[in-house]
């Protein structure tokens, strides 16, 4: 891009990070829907907020109501939400902020290219493993059923493919641990790398 040139202010994110007394970092849930994301991150970060962090987490659903309600689900949409979703939380952790984000995610590619914008230990990826058909059985939206009727095209999972991640920080099979084990679990891991990192 020509004539742009990116802007520094005068307040850098060590100064909002020593104001809120934490580090700022990603802790990245992926996995298949209804596999757990959304709910294991609530519960990670209602025990952050009970610590006094400054967190927020985004949910797949939400962000398509707004900042992505323009893309469809092939291939190339898919990455592109993932593309704009790994900008926003640049800016989000910049800002000092703990993020939680709940996206399928279903390409390595796309993890691994949001995985590059943050520095070593600040990218906490949490692969939330579940077996299709626990999800299915688990499905409040009813759209398993939809896209097995193919009413619903590239359902990840079904119609179309979900590339499992390989070198996760953190692996919950979620088929066997609830959401409070998982989350607590998250938050060990947390406790002992970037938590402990001196502000």
């Amino acid at each position: 891009m020509t004539n742009l040139t990116w802007f520094d202010g005068h307040i850098s994110r060590k100064d909002r990070e020593r104001l809120l007394k934490h580090t700022s970092f990603v802790v990245w849930f992926t996995g298949l829907s209804a596999s757990g994301k959304s709910t294991i991150a609530s519960v990670v970060e209602k025990e952050l907020h009970r610590r006094g962090c400054l967190t927020y987490v985004l949910d797949g659903d939400n962000v398509r109501h707004g900042l992505c309600f323009d893309l469809g689900f092939s291939d190339a949409d898919r990455n592109e939400n993932i593309r704009r979703i790994g900008e926003m939380i640049k800016l989000f952790v910049d800002a000092g902020i703990i993020v939680l984000t709940a996206f399928i995610s279903p390409f390595k590619a796309g993890r691994e290219k949001v995985r590059s914008l943050f520095d070593e230990g600040e990218f906490i990826e949490v692969f939330t493993k579940c077996p299709v058909d626990v999800c299915a059985s688990r499905d409040q939206k009813g759209i398993y059923k939809k896209a097995k009727r193919g009413e619903i095209q590239n359902f990840t999972g079904l119609s179309s493919p979900y590339e499992e991640p390989e070198h996760s920080e953190i692996v919950i099979n979620t088929d066997q641990e609830n959401p409070a084990e998982a989350a607590m679990k998250i938050i060990e891991y947390l406790d002992r790398s970037v938590l402990r990192r001196k502000i």
